[in-house]
């Protein structure tokens, strides 16, 4: 009698609830299935940089930055070095410190063109900058 206390125990002890572990998982289900149609991904494209008039700007800043698919920068229609970025933004913001620069980012240019633009921008002192996208269809 012995022996078969112990062969019971032994497999009661192997043996795991999954109950509370199939619950679970059945509510996590429910809510993902409740919430995914709540949740919408917009589809954002970059506005190519020679195509301002699609693109319908919010603010009318006078300062306007392009960078073309050949990573060149433009700022107010006239090409600007890399090394002279600073300066011309510099230049403007003393000029006039309420403008807000808007840019016109080509899809296929370098981010590495983005991010200086963006770090000289924030050198020369502006706290915002309107990054024009071309809107989705």
């Amino acid at each position: 009698m012995r022996r078969r206390n112990r062969i019971d125990d032994a497999i009661e002890e192997g043996r795991i609830e999954l109950t509370p572990l199939i619950d679970v998982v059945f509510v996590v289900l429910i809510m993902f299935i409740l919430i995914a149609p709540m949740l919408e991904v917009d589809n954002v494209k970059l506005a190519r940089a020679g195509h301002r008039e699609q693109v319908e700007a919010t603010n009318m800043s006078s300062l306007t930055i392009h960078v073309h698919e050949n990573n060149t920068i433009w700022i107010n229609k006239k090409q600007v070095t890399p090394e002279n970025l600073f300066p011309v933004l510099k230049a403007l913001k003393t000029k006039n410190s309420k403008l807000t620069p808007q840019l016109f980012q080509d899809r296929k240019a370098h981010f590495g063109t983005y991010q200086m633009v963006k770090n000289a921008l924030e050198e020369a002192g502006y706290d915002e900058l309107d990054v024009v996208l071309e809107p989705s269809q």
